[in-house]
């Protein structure tokens, strides 16, 4: 009789404050009916069996914390709870620094998996690549960790080690990388000129000043030189803000729709569109993706592609078409909950599909053929030189240029060659266009 009374006052008090702390409209309790009665018994009795025979003891603040954690594990990957620690990680990646080892990693199956290392971390300088699986953290199992458990342990002060053990597709034994914890600074937006009049934008995180950074970056390349052709690479980009895809998109766009979100709450159901200027004025785009590009990253990639403003190059993204909300429960502490999905302009979801790109392009070592050592009309003794000038020399060096971009990154030496033919095409048919008007 003690343990039944027991268990039923635990279960008015857990019934009460349920009640109490239901942060509504989240939760929409009054939609959904009455709490189910007999299932609040079972949890109040297992909840009240592990306070009295657990063999260590632990005050009721952290079994219901790790109630909760349990409770948000079994939703899905990104749906967690967000711990002291966890919350100012996550409001010091939105700012782009933070210590640690660079990597955007989610939950499989009860393994820690890499969607992406970060562009010039120790993770990537290791080479980890999305779709490695963390297997240990130094001697211990991440199977049966929370992720908020695995990133604690993979976060730490600047300089201390940590060994990782990863299994990697395709790969018989697992294998161990030793890492050295560093300020990660995300240098979110990067540009450079690939070749005269071509040019290119890496986007590494989608940060809350990614949108501005972009636009940046477009316009110094365009007050250079004229712009014939641009690559935005996307590949390992994890995503980030909403708003700030976006912002990116939307530079390349003409108006209309980038993405639209459909949840259960009121406010989940959302349109975000382009302004009505596209701030490239139509240069020719490809957008590069591989397996590491999730969530933001996916809704530039599928919201151009659906415009048909860009060419979509590279491997299958990642598939994460889901909208996770902060909630702040404190604050120090938050829920980060799935409350919505996303969809691209023509109604794609996202979710566990990805963004197929246009012309898949597999990353590969590729080693340009050389033939046999040949004589031409250069090398003959007293050949006249060339009438204009060193236009030779300037071709073999765009030749050699050209050969180390293909032996160093083929997907970016294919997009290239894509923007190229696109510009002598697009040349030919303005051409074609003034002959045929009498135009000159």
């Amino acid at each position: 009789m003690r343990c039944n009374s027991l268990v039923h006052k635990n279960l008015a008090r857990l019934t009460v404050a349920l009640s109490l702390a239901a942060p509504l409209p989240l939760l929409a309790v009054e939609e959904q009916g009455e709490l189910p009665l007999e299932e609040l018994r079972t949890f109040a009795d297992v909840y009240n069996q592990i306070r009295i025979g657990y063999v260590e003891e632990i005050d009721d603040s952290t079994l219901l914390e790790y109630a909760i954690q349990g409770m948000l594990m079994g939703l899905d990957p990104h749906s967690v709870y967000l711990t002291r620690d966890a919350f100012q990680d996550l409001q010091d990646n939105t700012t782009g620094e933070f210590t640690g080892l660079g990597l955007e990693v989610g939950m499989e199956d009860g393994y820690v998996k890499i969607i992406s290392p970060i562009d010039g971390s120790p993770a990537a300088g290791a080479g980890l690549q999305s779709g490695d699986v963390i297997l240990k953290l130094g001697k211990i199992p991440v199977k049966g960790m929370s992720l908020n458990e695995a990133i604690d342990i993979m976060r730490g002060p600047k300089g201390s080690k940590i060994e990782l053990t990863i299994g990697r597709p395709g790969e018989s034994q697992p294998f161990e990388v030793s890492l050295v914890r560093d300020t990660i600074k995300v240098a979110s937006v990067r540009e450079r000129w690939l070749e005269p009049g071509y040019g290119y934008i890496r986007v590494a995180q989608f940060q809350s000043s990614t949108g501005t950074d972009v636009s940046k970056s477009l316009k110094k390349l365009m007050t250079q030189e004229e712009l014939k052709g641009l690559v935005l690479d996307l590949r390992n980009n994890p995503g980030g803000i909403l708003r700030a895809s976006v912002d990116v998109a939307g530079l390349f766009m003409d108006g209309g729709n980038v993405v639209y979100t459909e949840g259960r709450l009121d406010n989940s159901d959302m349109h975000y569109d382009a302004d009505e200027k596209d701030s490239s004025d139509g240069t020719p785009l490809v957008v590069l993706i591989n397996s590491g590009s999730a969530s933001a990253s996916e809704i530039v990639a599928g919201a151009l592609q659906d415009q048909g403003r860009a060419v979509v190059m590279g491997t299958h993204s990642f598939g994460k078409g889901s909208v996770q909300t902060i909630l702040p429960l404190s604050d120090s502490r938050a829920v980060k909950l799935t409350t919505a999905l996303y969809f691209t302009p023509k109604g794609r979801s996202i979710q566990a599909e990805g963004i197929e790109p246009d012309i898949i392009v597999e990353r590969a070592k590729v080693t340009a053929y050389k033939n046999s050592p040949r004589v031409t009309e250069a090398d003959l003794s007293g050949h006249l030189d060339n009438a204009n000038g060193d236009s030779g020399k300037k071709s073999r060096v765009s030749r050699k240029a050209a050969n180390e971009l293909l032996s160093s990154d083929n997907q970016l030496y294919e997009a290239l060659t894509l923007l190229k033919g696109l510009n002598v095409l697009g040349m030919r048919d303005r051409k074609s266009g003034e002959e045929a008007t009498g135009e000159s």
